[in-house]
């Protein structure tokens, strides 16, 4: 008997014969296209989607086809045609090529990991996976997390989306073929059910910022560290941007400051904006009316922010899209906004901060001037207590961004600690293709360990050049920034 699942779907049990084989039970989601049908028949198989031929009411069943249509009924049996990937044995001698080596060892090989099969307008969902699985720490935290050790502060969707999230990534690391991220998408739509819309049958294309933001959010709750008293969570002390405000009423004369955490800056884009520097300093402005006691009505105030605060890595998103009230849309901003290789923000900093910063940032220099053959200035030993310290995923850390140890996947000098010098480099960019977030093509691009860059465009990773990525600025209708993440250059002290 079939069930009834979200939106109105069911699930079908087929059994489907492929030569001498037969797998009986598949399950076939009436809610999805026929293409993710396929991507389940890989994992079974071997055989690729594109060579799949599939028997269904005399005719071969379509990628995009209505399952309606189609016509299968409960129990019936299915026939496939088609050939797996070859697994080339190598020679007991000779050379070793890296289509003979086992899976785990064909990633470092070929320098990058899988991609992901697009399930139906997922390109946003993936390119998000592929942008925040590009940060170790983020995978450190995640294997530290227990499938069973839901507190009681967490609901279940939110364990179980980062239970997938954990197990995607381990996908993700020991697989050269693309990975199919059923399991991820199904309990993403469970825990944000906008992530299921769909529209004439298909699942509609979503925003990438959202599902960004949204699965950030889940995995602060869920990783966070055990014994730690402030049970301050992974994903604040990677991401987490401390902010400084200064809100005052010019009509009034009323003024307050306020403090706050956010995962990600604002990049406005206006006519005056042409770098990512400027647009930053426009997304720290900004106007809100709300009342006021002195004048006893709503009035409006300026909010005046500074960075108090420095993650490890810092996410930009670049504001464009806007409603579009005359077509009742989301409408996108084409124009060009450069963005560098190498991002400093220390302008944007508080003053308190600018200070901590001071020594670090001079040592850098030093480091640097070092490689140019200059000799370095001397630095007072007493100012060492205003350094900022790097974060790291797995110690303790407070909001200035101060902790005891630097990143595991960098050699850190022994008795010296890795500070932050408010100087980031570009790791990964998140762009959109179209003129709208309802439509369109969403891609990852990727900085691997090796310094080179991948395009993780859904399942087909394609290496590309740095002078390339800075490219994706905008003003056409070319693949555009949308998201920015950076990592924090620092120093040994």
């Amino acid at each position: 008997m079939a069930d009834s699942g979200n939106n109105g779907a069911q699930t079908l049990r087929v059994s489907v014969k492929w030569g001498k084989k037969v797998f009986p039970e598949v399950e076939i989601d009436t809610s999805q296209p026929p293409y993710v049908f396929k991507v389940q028949l890989y994992d079974l198989t071997g055989v690729p989607p594109e060579r799949q031929k599939i028997m269904a009411k005399g005719g071969l069943l379509k990628d995009d086809a209505e399952w309606a249509n189609v016509g299968v009924k409960e129990g019936q049996r299915l026939m496939m045609m088609g050939t797996a990937d070859e697994i080339v044995k190598a020679p007991e001698k000779g050379p070793i090529f890296v289509e003979d080596l086992p899976e785990e060892e064909q990633v470092a090989a070929v320098g990058h990991s899988a991609g992901l099969f697009n399930l139906g307008n997922t390109c946003y969902m993936n390119s998000t996976i592929q942008c925040l699985h590009s940060v170790p720490e983020l995978k450190s935290a995640l294997l530290e997390y227990s499938q069973s050790g839901r507190t009681n502060e967490l609901d279940q969707t939110s364990h179980l989306l980062t239970v997938a999230t954990k197990d995607l990534f381990n996908e993700l690391d020991k697989n050269v073929k693309p990975v199919a991220p059923m399991q991820f998408w199904m309990v993403l739509r469970k825990k944000f059910p906008q992530f299921g819309q769909l529209h004439n049958g298909s699942f509609m294309q979503q925003d990438a910022e959202e599902c960004w933001t949204q699965l950030l959010y889940t995995l602060s709750q869920s990783l966070t560290s055990s014994g730690n008293s402030e049970n301050v969570s992974a994903v604040k002390r990677l991401f987490g941007i401390e902010l400084a405000s200064r809100v005052y009423c010019q009509e009034s004369g009323e003024e307050s400051t306020e403090t706050e955490t956010t995962f990600a800056l604002k990049c406005h884009i206006s006519h005056e904006v042409n770098h990512l520097h400027e647009g930053l300093k426009h997304g720290l402005k900004s106007e809100l009316e709300k009342n006021s006691p002195a004048l006893g009505r709503s009035a409006l105030y300026l909010k005046e922010s500074r960075i108090s605060g420095l993650p490890r890595y810092l996410t930009i998103q670049f504001v464009r899209f806007f409603w579009k009230r005359e077509s009742n849309q989301k409408a996108k901003i084409l124009r060009k906004v450069d963005y560098p290789l190498e991002l400093d923000i220390f302008d944007l900093c508080s003053d308190e901060l600018k200070k901590k910063l001071e020594v670090p940032r001079q040592v850098l220099r030093d480091d640097e001037g070092k490689k140019l053959g200059l000799k370095p200035k001397e630095k007072s030993s007493s100012s060492k207590d205003s350094d900022v310290k790097m974060v790291d995923a797995e110690d303790s850390s407070n909001g200035s961004g101060e902790s005891s140890t630097g990143t595991s996947e960098e050699a850190i000098p022994s008795e010296k600690e890795m500070h932050l010098t408010g100087v980031y480099d570009l790791v990964a960019v998140l762009t959109h293709k179209g003129r709208s977030a309802d439509s369109g093509h969403y891609v990852g691009w990727v900085k691997q360990d090796n310094g080179k860059w991948i395009e993780y465009d859904d399942d087909n990773p394609i290496p590309q050049r740095e002078d390339d990525i800075v490219k994706l600025s905008g003003g056409g209708d070319w693949h555009m920034a949308y998201i920015c993440m950076y990592k924090a250059r620092a120093t040994p002290i």
